[in-house]
């Protein structure tokens, strides 16, 4: 459709003034761009929830983001089936729906800025560049698509206009929410810590944003809509229990986020559930005997008995018919706030689904996620993380790979070599940080013909 057709326009195209083509060869692409890049790849030896060596069962970020595409697709799927009545007459919504092409593209890249060792790594990136322009893996992935990424030689993966929209779940600055942070701001006035093992990491989680650099990819990517529409959907809000952040997705990040939380709350629940982290009874009493549960009864104690079963198979009908629940109650919302279609659609659950769907996000975390078995892993992999960049930093010249130092070396600010450490490590994957740590750190380790 012409009225579409400039977002299908990729940044080397902009720059070129070429014609943007057809959606289904671009979207398709953008997809095939992401699973062969070395990013993807990266993410089979990322941590979901479990360490790597826990066992070949459980999800990394690499399944976690395959499964997430696979709900993406099932949930554009059904806002199809529910916006066409009997005589195949459709619904506004459906014409800007996404292609499952375009859809599973931004639903397998939505993780590839995540660094190793989750999201205790991302706060121990953000503390080491904290004078630097911050770490955040939203912002990395960005950074993956725009710059990073091995697909061009200055534009990263290139993605068209539209998969960049959809990625990005927080359309701001990291410094302009920082601004307006008094307490943060106090936090970067802090010496150095001489001893990362007392450092107090909740101090630096770090803003849900974008880094400075790539806000010339976030302008591109606005382009297309009139500066009412830009300026409410960049603006930053007062957000409970942490930074400001900004308020609006995209429609297709709406879908996008509804696919990852489905995702986390169920299919990271069957990890828990096998591994027998979890225990029947605490699920009746946090779960299917809440309040919440009570008010939206979705399933019976059925799906409980096939859960918590002894027998795989059970436990995996149990999951698929949870996901099916939440796929079918998926309708299409209008902001009116906004004019153009691709920030005025958006997607949501109805009501009890999406309470029953936060539960079960909530019933993970606090019985999973925020465990002491859990948080020390997490804990081990900050140390490593901190460690293996101080030494960096302190010894670029002779710690980082050829390639690297050569990047290194042609910045033209202290900031920006900074971000070549960061980008370093952000890539690794556990297995590599690991091995690394222990080749540089441990005595009985480590060899000149060590293949990392």
């Amino acid at each position: 459709m012409l009225d579409q057709m400039e977002w299908t326009q990729r940044y080397t195209d902009f720059l070129s003034d070429k014609t943007p083509r057809a959606a289904r060869i671009v979207y398709q692409r953008d997809r095939a761009r992401v699973i062969h890049s070395a990013s993807f790849r990266r993410l089979q030896a990322k941590t979901q929830i479990f360490g790597l060596n826990e066992s070949d069962f459980f999800r990394t970020r690499l399944t976690h983001s395959m499964e997430v595409a696979q709900i993406g697709s099932g949930l554009v799927e059904q806002l199809i089936t529910v916006g066409t009545d009997a005589l195949g007459v459709e619904q506004d919504y459906v014409r800007w729906l996404p292609s499952m092409y375009l859809i599973e593209a931004i639903c397998l890249a939505h993780d590839l800025g995540h660094p190793p060792y989750g999201h205790g790594g991302e706060v121990a990136l953000n503390y080491m560049m904290r004078d630097f322009g911050g770490f955040e893996g939203n912002a990395q992935t960005l950074r993956i698509l725009a710059k990073l990424g091995e697909y061009t030689h200055d534009n990263g993966l290139d993605l068209s206009r539209r998969t960049t929209l959809g990625v990005m779940k927080y359309p701001a600055i990291y410094q302009d929410v920082l601004s307006q942070s008094e307490d943060y701001q106090q936090k970067l006035m802090r010496p150095d810590a001489q001893d990362f093992r007392v450092l107090d990491f909740a101090s630096w989680t770090p803003p849900k944003s974008l880094y400075a650099e790539e806000n010339y990819m976030l302008e591109w990517a606005l382009e297309p809509f009139n500066l009412a529409d830009r300026t409410r959907f960049t603006q930053v809000a007062p957000s409970i229990g942490g930074h400001n952040r900004t308020q609006y997705k995209a429609l297709d990040t709406t879908i996008m986020e509804l696919a990852d939380d489905i995702a986390y709350g169920i299919h990271d629940l069957e990890d828990a559930v096998t591994m027998k982290m979890v225990r029947r009874e605490r699920w009746q009493a946090q779960v299917m005997e809440s309040d919440v549960f009570a008010k939206y009864p979705l399933w019976d104690d059925k799906m409980t008995e096939r859960l918590f079963s002894d027998s795989s198979k059970a436990r995996k009908h149990a999951v698929s018919q949870m996901v099916g629940i939440m796929v079918e109650a998926i309708y299409m919302d209008v902001n009116p706030q906004f004019s153009h279609p691709l920030l005025a659609y958006q997607a949501k659950l109805e009501e009890g689904a999406m309470a029953v769907l936060e539960l079960l996000k909530k019933f993970v975390f606090e019985n999973v996620i925020t465990i002491a078995e859990v948080k020390q892993m997490e804990y081990k992999g900050q140390l490593i993380v901190l460690e293996l960049f101080k030494s960096l930093r302190a010894n670029p010249s002779a710690l980082l790979p050829s390639k690297n130092y050569a990047k290194y070396l042609v910045q033209e600010s202290e900031q920006q070599q900074q971000r070549v450490i960061s980008d370093y490590i952000a890539g690794m994957t556990n297995t590599y940080a690991s091995r690394l740590y222990a080749k540089l750190f441990t005595p009985t380790q480590g060899s000149i013909f060590d293949m990392l």
